[in-house]
């Protein structure tokens, strides 16, 4: 397979300052510092999580994102020391409707969700992001899209949630989780793949896995030569064109 999950993506109106707030929260580093892109990436290159990328947002935030972290704890203690770090590096909290529950729901500086979890045994060793989380009315179908689309073994499916993750067992989870709200407009965040091979065949490998092409004038602005695509849910994801292609564009 020629194929892997890259990054996380995040539309934002101030790009180097919610990737800043990730950096430190997380304890990563700014690895692309660009007008157009900022990423933020583990220090440790052998690891195996997802990078986080910022790119100039064309349209605002409206409603729950449909895409948001997770993010580990060791202890009770640990948590609510995450939630008192992220809250003094501009995070606020987020009320979504989820009542009485162990974890915390947050917003980053420009509001996009996420959660510090309490200890679960699933995260001990995911590192600082337990799992990127998808919304999604049908948990099992959109986790079989995304194993053939990222090579990664489907490790639990359900009604209510089903999950990926990397064969190796290392780095972050990749779930989806049962919601009964639609899609609406385009999402803030969405996953790019790296293509290492003939773009063309891995497109075609994903259309028949059911992805859709997007007109790359809707897209979210891209850095590198990209092919914008949809999953089966209309979720939009990029897939990067090969290094040796680039010069081709």
């Amino acid at each position: 397979m020629s194929t892997r999950l890259a990054c996380v993506v995040f539309d934002a109106d101030r790009p180097r300052l919610v990737a800043d707030f990730w950096a430190e929260l997380l304890g990563w580093a700014v690895t692309i510092d660009r007008p157009e892109e900022v990423d933020v990436a583990a220090p440790d290159p052998d690891g195996a999580d997802l990078a986080l990328a910022f790119l100039p947002a064309t349209r605002a935030k409206h409603g729950k994102n449909r895409i948001h972290l997770d993010l580990a704890s060791r202890s009770i203690d640990h948590q609510r020391l995450q939630v008192d770090r992220a809250l003094s590096l501009g995070a606020r909290r987020v009320d979504i409707g989820q009542g009485a529950v162990p974890w915390v729901v947050l917003g980053d500086p420009e509001g996009n969700e996420f959660c510090v979890l309490e200890p679960r045994e699933q995260y001990v060793d995911t590192g600082a992001v337990a799992a990127v989380v998808v919304d999604t009315r049908d948990p099992l179908r959109l986790a079989q899209f995304w194993a053939t689309a990222s090579g990664w073994p489907v490790t639990h499916g359900g009604e209510r949630v089903a999950g990926l993750r990397s064969a190796t067992g290392l780095g972050s989870w990749l779930e989806f989780v049962r919601t009964p709200e639609e899609k609406s407009g385009r999402n803030l965040l969405h996953l790019n793949l790296a293509s290492f091979d003939d773009q063309a065949a891995e497109v075609a490998r994903l259309r028949a896995a059911g992805a859709t092409p997007i007109d790359r004038d809707s897209a979210a602005p891209a850095i590198a030569p990209t092919l914008t695509l949809a999953d089966p849910e209309a979720n939009e994801f990029c897939l990067l064109r090969p290094v040796r292609d680039h010069s081709l564009s």
